[in-house]
């Protein structure tokens, strides 16, 4: 099964040392991955207009426990329908510096080619109150 994760252009795409675009393969490309799912706001790709994650349309909410609650899902659905690479073991949205509306971004997750977990986070900022 180690043929479904294969090397890819790095994220965002650059030269290298001898001027050829930089590959990524394995846990660095589902890293990119997923970075590039939660960061794309739906709509943004011409092609995929669905490709993304909506955690973008809360970025007019309060910093509380519910908006946190409700970008957990959005994250999760996310993650789930557009990496087919991984099992999300959990999504956890936790809030970070209320001052200045960060919201902390917990993904755990497996391979599906092997079986030791991961885990990645991310900031994620609203417009504060």
């Amino acid at each position: 099964m180690s043929d479904i994760t294969g090397r890819r252009w790095a994220f965002p795409p650059h030269l290298g040392d001898r001027n050829h675009f930089v590959l990524v393969d394995d846990d660095a490309n589902i890293r990119q991955s997923i970075y590039v799912i939660i960061y794309t706001v739906p709509g943004e790709r011409v092609m995929r207009p669905d490709f993304g994650c909506q955690i973008h349309d809360l970025i007019f909410w309060p910093v509380n426990p519910h908006t946190a609650a409700i970008a957990e899902r959005y994250v999760q659905e996310a993650i789930e329908r557009w990496e087919p690479r991984i099992t999300l073991e959990k999504v956890d949205v936790s809030i970070g510096d209320y001052d200045h509306g960060q919201l902390i971004i917990n993904i755990e997750y497996k391979r599906k080619d092997q079986h030791d977990p991961r885990s990645l986070v991310y900031p994620y900022y609203l417009l504060p109150e």
